[in-house]
C-alpha cells in the first residue's frame, strides 16, 4: 500500500504535485453524496434543488473536517505542539493529509450545520438528516479505506491468540507511515478495513429501510445507533486510540455509548420504527 497514488515532477525545483488516496476518497464521498441526496430529497419531495444540496456540501463539508481535526487535536495536542515555534505548530494542526481526522468530531459538527442549514431553507430537519444519512456513511466506508492506505487508524498486532490460519489478515504499512513506525514489520489487525465493511453493511441496511416509510428521523437515528455499535467495539481493536483517561477511557468508545443511548431513546419513546399510516379516501 502507498498513500499517495500520483506524483507528479514539477519544474524548477518545485515540489513535486501528489495525488493521495485520502484526499482523493474524500473527493469521491462529496460528489457520491451530493448525488445520493439530491435523489433522496427528490424522493422525499423536499424542496431542495441541486444548488440547495451544492450549498450545504460546500459549507457543512469544510466544516466537518475542521470539527474532526480540531477533535483528533485535542486529544494529541503533544503530537502538534512545538514548544517556542508557532508557525510550525499551526503548519502541524492544518497537515490534515497525513491523517488525524475524528469522526465523531466531524458528526457533532455535521449535525450542528444539519441544524442550522434546515432552519436556513425552511425544511424539515429530521426528513433531511434522513436523506443525507446514507451518504454519510457511505462517505465514512470510502474514507476508511484513505486511512487503510494512508496507514493510520492502524489496529494493534495480531496477537498469539490469533488463529494462525488467519495469519494472511495481517497488514505491514509501508515505510513512513504512522502504522509502521509504531509497529514497524509486526502484522496488525487492519481495523479500518473492519470498520468500512461495517460501514458498508450499514450503508445497505439505510438503503434498504429508505423506501419503508418509517417516521421522520428513524433512519439518521439509526445510523447513529448502529455506527456508535459498530464503532464501539471496533475500538478495542484500535492502536491509535484517543483517550480520556489513559488506558483507562477511550474518547470515542464513552461518545459512542451516549450517542447509542441518546438516539436510541428517541427511535424508542417516539416510536420512530412505527411506519407512517396513508389515509384512504372516504367514499360518498
Amino acid at each position: 500500500m502507498n498513500p499517495i497514488l500520483i506524483e507528479i515532477p514539477m519544474p524548477f525545483g518545485w515540489p513535486s504535485l501528489q495525488i493521495r488516496y485520502y484526499g482523493l476518497m474524500y473527493v469521491i464521498a462529496i460528489i457520491v453524496g451530493i448525488y445520493l441526496t439530491r435523489r433522496e430529497c427528490a424522493r422525499k419531495g423536499l424542496p431542495l434543488s441541486l444548488d440547495d444540496i451544492l450549498d450545504f456540501v460546500l459549507i457543512t463539508v469544510p466544516v466537518a473536517i475542521i470539527g474532526a481535526r480540531l477533535y483528533y487535536v485535542a486529544f494529541q495536542w503533544a503530537s502538534f505542539y512545538v514548544p517556542g515555534d508557532l508557525g510550525r505548530t499551526l503548519l502541524n494542526i492544518i497537515a490534515i493529509w497525513e491523517g488525524g481526522l475524528a469522526i465523531h468530531g466531524g458528526i457533532l459538527a455535521g449535525l450542528l450545520m444539519l441544524w442550522i442549514y434546515s432552519r436556513w431553507k425552511k425544511v424539515s430537519l429530521w426528513q433531511f438528516a434522513d436523506a443525507v444519512a446514507p451518504s454519510v456513511i457511505l462517505g465514512q466506508a470510502l474514507g476508511r479505506f484513505g486511512n487503510f492506505m494512508n496507514g493510520d487508524a492502524y489496529g494493534v498486532p495480531l496477537g498469539p491468540e490469533w488463529p494462525p490460519w488467519l495469519d494472511w489478515v495481517g497488514v505491514v504499512y509501508k515505510e513512513g507511515t504512522p502504522g509502521f513506525q509504531q509497529f514497524g514489520h509486526i502484522p496488525t489487525h487492519p481495523t479500518m478495513l473492519y470498520e468500512m465493511f461495517g460501514d458498508l453493511v450499514i450503508f445497505g441496511v439505510l438503503m434498504w429501510l429508505r423506501t419503508k416509510d418509517f417516521q421522520d428521523g428513524f433512519l439518521a437515528s439509526l445510523y447513529m445507533v448502529l455506527y456508535s455499535f459498530l464503532r464501539f467495539w471496533m475500538e478495542f481493536l484500535r492502536a491509535d486510540a484517543l483517550w480520556l483517561i489513559p488506558d483507562v477511557l477511550r474518547a470515542a468508545q464513552v461518545i459512542s455509548v451516549i450517542l447509542f443511548i441518546v438516539f436510541g431513546a428517541f427511535i424508542l419513546i417516539k416510536k420512530l420504527y412505527v411506519r407512517k399510516t396513508i389515509a384512504a379516501p372516504s367514499g360518498s
